[in-house]
């Protein structure tokens, strides 16, 4: 798995497949790393790959990835290392996937640099909807484990950096006003689940001008389905070359 440094952080990410970019965000809350896409029942890696050029990474302190912890963290400093590595590999345009907080992650860079992503698809996007005490136990399960591994963060920068990522509202990583202009084409396939509620997908799909939602696609008789809408969108919505 190479890596490359983006600032004091370390980023692992894999490149397989050849063809048109998809950034490929992956499951698992603070701990979204490539490998976690192996257990979700649809996995762009393998579904992708035969058209596709796949780019997922281990997110900062996830995985293979490392990081300072600090204060100041927040969802634009993954922002700032998912399109990091999209300079890094030479690459101007590309669709997004994400599953979890790969929605949050989606938000954020749409929010960021629109003109950079033709389209994207939100697979159970996590949100909040009355949930949020159960973000701040992940959160903290997750520091649990990372805390002896950075002697430079305080516990101020522990609690600073929880409530920079878990204590805002919606889909964290941006606002409702901002999900509105993003013009994008969009899939949101539902969530419905504590961490990926109903009620942030539908209300991500009516707000987002462009945004399609897709209530069934994660049950075994549905991802055939799945698949083909997928596969479909992100063909439709690859440009063609000059």
């Amino acid at each position: 798995m190479p890596a490359f440094d983006h600032g004091p952080a370390r980023l692992h990410y894999d490149v397989e497949g050849d063809g048109y970019p998809v950034l490929v965000l992956a499951p698992g809350g603070m701990q979204s790393a490539n490998e976690l896409w192996n257990r979700a029942p649809w996995n762009p890696r393998t579904a992708l790959v035969d058209s596709y050029s796949v780019i997922g990474m281990d997110q900062r302190n996830a995985g293979r990835s490392t990081a300072p912890v600090t204060a100041a963290d927040d969802w634009s400093s993954y922002a700032g290392d998912q399109l990091a590595l999209l300079d890094h590999l030479g690459i101007e345009q590309c669709h997004l996937l994400g599953m979890c907080i790969g929605g949050p992650f989606i938000a954020g860079l749409l929010a960021t640099a629109p003109e950079r992503f033709p389209s994207a698809v939100l697979l159970q996007p996590a949100g909040m909807a009355d949930n949020g005490d159960a973000y701040f136990e992940m959160f903290w399960q997750w520091a649990a484990g990372h805390q002896p591994n950075h002697p430079e963060a305080t516990p101020t920068d522990w609690t600073a950096f929880c409530a920079n990522m878990w204590g805002g509202d919606f889909v964290f990583a941006a606002t409702r006003e901002q999900v509105a202009a993003s013009t994008a084409p969009m899939l949101v396939m539902m969530g419905d689940d504590l961490y990926h509620p109903q009620a942030v997908s539908r209300e991500f799909a009516a707000l987002a001008p462009n945004a399609t939602l897709v209530e069934r696609w994660k049950d075994a008789a549905s991802l055939p389905a799945t698949h083909s809408t997928i596969t479909e969108f992100l063909a439709a919505h690859t440009p063609t070359a000059p």
